[in-house]
């Protein structure tokens, strides 16, 4: 029930995420109902009576205690269940590289664009053939994406929420990533942090594109290289 809230997810580590999201949601909400329940049942049965006088209780008694100690030891073994949880998800994520990614793009936010450089016809970064793109991110349906994600000014977060990805851009820092979108289509992309008056602008595209989608794309978007331009001479 609670997943149809979500973005549509199309990662192939989603599912563990979404289920960490839903493992807590039914830990903190039914927490949630007890406390609220006990709070209305004490209102009630200790409410204002007339000939009772309310009297201070330093609470060092093993009862008083108990309210205490109980549920932190409760909420205690919550928590622990929680990161048996998604500590798996979380190396996958966030520990784990792919060894043999498919392409290797390098993001930077900056006020208040995502400055997006990807690979060429060639498939390697840093040479002649670089794609430079605003706010547009352009990947190959199921290919392994490594990110490299800095900052040139201040904290942004990079969001993708049908990847459900999110990592902070910290200048200074190149922090690294990775996702594999399994469904072709455009999505949301958008900084999750307070970066300044423009934060709310600071918004893009992912573009997950089938194979031969995503060679016209680079067919059409890569320069070319001086060989080729002096060929057409």
């Amino acid at each position: 029930m609670m997943m149809q809230w979500f973005p549509e997810n199309i990662s192939t580590y989603g599912q563990g995420v979404d289920h960490v999201i839903q493992v807590i949601y039914w830990i903190v909400g039914a927490w949630f109902v007890v406390v609220e329940g006990l709070f209305l049942y004490f209102i009630l049965r200790y409410r204002r009576k007339d000939g009772v006088r309310a009297a201070y209780e330093p609470g060092t008694s093993g009862k008083a205690l108990a309210w205490i100690l109980i549920p932190a030891v409760v909420i205690l073994g919550f928590d622990v269940g929680i990161d048996l949880v998604q500590g798996p998800v979380w190396n996958e994520i966030k520990l784990t590289l792919p060894a043999k990614p498919d392409q290797i793009i390098r993001i930077k936010g900056k006020q208040f664009v995502w400055d997006i450089t990807h690979p060429g016809r060639d498939g390697a970064l840093d040479t002649a053939d670089d794609i430079q793109t605003l706010n547009q991110l352009n990947v190959p349906l199921n290919a392994k994406i490594v990110f490299e994600l800095t900052a040139e000014d201040v904290i942004h977060s990079l969001w993708l929420p049908n990847l459900r990805l999110k990592q902070d851009a910290v200048p200074g820092r190149t922090i690294k990533g990775w996702f594999q979108a399994t469904k072709e289509g455009d999505y949301p992309l958008a900084c999750a942090e307070l970066c300044g008056s423009g934060h709310g602008t600071m918004r893009g595209q992912l573009h997950v594109l089938n194979p031969a989608d995503y060679q016209k794309w680079l067919d059409e978007n890569s320069p070319q290289s001086p060989e080729v331009s002096s060929l057409g001479h």
